[in-house]
């Protein structure tokens, strides 16, 4: 299942065709001054913290800020801290972007964000999509994806996995939309041990503390590239294009029909002027069409997808609205 529906992949490219018209952000009468924040929800070497810091040097190296862009992290609650954060403390702060995700999406939707609603910030945009993975430590016994689910079928405690976010995130909602269509019984009683970003749970993972990993392929991509980790299926629509991961088999052509697509983008302040709002849209639609994004898309494993404005607010919007129903089906709504 996928929250990348047509519909929304429809408005994405009718977005990025509105983008080329936009006027050029040194247009508008606000423009950011000095340092620009960029708070990244978890520790470093997650993909919150991959999203600010590619995207704060592409802003730089597009000259579409002053000064630099600095990656603020900010872990805790799958995103709920600096979301609160957000809302409470720096609401009218036009100088700050926050890195957000279907994950931010699946945080709303469980409730992790007490008293905070997606309504509470303006969602900017999108800039590529994340496909989820299925990944143990090189010297797993688990050669292949069948092995690995045929021991969550036999004992579904008998396997722990690590993931970057809470139980209940996207990460451990993908995990269990794979184990539900393998036919693993008591999905409840699979294990799960949530980290404060992805490379803390990676770390887990090599180093033979815990069996399998859950997460994105952006952000297990060293441990990928130094044969750390063998990842066991990709869950997106295809095999990816880049050659490096060309070999990873999908969990679709291995029998089973997820797609688990992680959207990475931003959220900034509600309360700040509608002109600034205007800047960073059109800033950043001008980093998706730009070549240096194209490339970084291409060197992390990033597929197309692009939203914002109004469309991504209301993409999110209904993504918060199925996330919740696909944890109603996996039996773990809250």
């Amino acid at each position: 299942m996928t929250t990348l529906t047509k519909p929304a992949r429809t408005a994405a490219f009718a977005c990025t065709l509105l983008s080329s018209f936009l006027l050029a952000p040194s247009a508008w009468s606000f423009e950011p001054s000095g340092k620009v924040d960029c708070i990244a929800p978890s520790n470093p070497g997650g993909g919150w913290d991959f999203t600010c810091r590619s995207v704060g040097r592409t802003l730089q190296d597009l000259d579409l800020v002053p000064a630099s862009v600095q990656t603020i992290n900010m872990a805790g609650a799958t995103g709920g801290v600096a979301f609160g954060h957000v809302v409470s403390k720096r609401s009218d702060d036009a100088q700050l972007l926050v890195a957000a995700s279907t994950t931010t999406a699946a945080g709303l939707a469980q409730g992790l964000f007490p008293g905070m609603s997606a309504d509470m910030v303006d969602w900017v945009s999108a800039l590529g999509a994340d496909y989820g993975i299925i990944a143990v430590g090189a010297s797993s016994p688990y050669q292949n994806l069948d092995e690995l689910l045929d021991a969550l079928r036999e004992a579904p405690n008998s396997v722990t996995f690590s993931g970057g976010d809470s139980k209940g995130s996207w990460d451990h909602l993908k995990l269990l939309m794979v184990a539900q269509k393998a036919g693993v019984p008591e999905l409840r009683s699979i294990k799960y041990l949530p980290y404060d970003g992805g490379g803390e749970a990676l770390t887990q993972v090599v180093g033979g503390h815990v069996d399998g990993f859950t997460g994105d392929i952006s952000e297990a991509r060293g441990f990928i590239k130094s044969g750390d980790l063998r990842v066991l299926a990709v869950l997106s629509e295809e095999r990816l294009p880049l050659d490096e991961y060309s070999d990873i088999p999908t969990a679709r052509e291995q029998g089973i029909d997820v797609v688990g697509a992680n959207w990475r983008g931003f959220y900034i302040p509600s309360e700040i002027s509608d002109d600034a709002k205007a800047y960073w849209a059109d800033a950043l639609n001008t980093v998706y069409d730009s070549d240096e994004w194209k490339q970084v898309m291409l060197d992390n494993g990033l597929m197309p997808f692009h939203l914002s404005g109004e469309a991504f607010s209301k993409f999110v919007a209904d993504q918060v609205a199925s996330i919740d129903q696909i944890s109603a089906d996996v039996g773990i709504a809250r």
